[in-house]
């Protein structure tokens, strides 16, 4: 699947929500998510009007790899 290249932060976290994260704090142009699904994991993400392509690939590659499935699999709950 072809990933978004318009995506803010903020709608990378509010998408996220559909595996457990929620925001846990946000300091400057950061924004802390943690979920507890499959034990607890945080993950850091930048709260950029647009978010670029490599750094939403290392995000949800970070996010498959706490859940224990493919990259693939997330970006199609994500964005299919």
């Amino acid at each position: 699947m072809k990933l978004p290249r318009d995506l803010s932060g903020q709608d990378l976290a509010r998408a996220l929500d559909v595996y457990g994260y929620a925001v846990t704090r946000q300091s400057g142009s950061h924004i802390r998510l943690t979920t507890r699904l499959k034990g607890e994991h945080h993950l850091t993400i930048p709260d950029h009007a647009s978010l670029r392509i490599g750094t939403l690939a290392a995000i949800l590659a970070e996010v498959a790899n706490h859940l224990q499935i493919e990259r693939s699999a997330v970006a199609d709950r994500l964005f299919g």
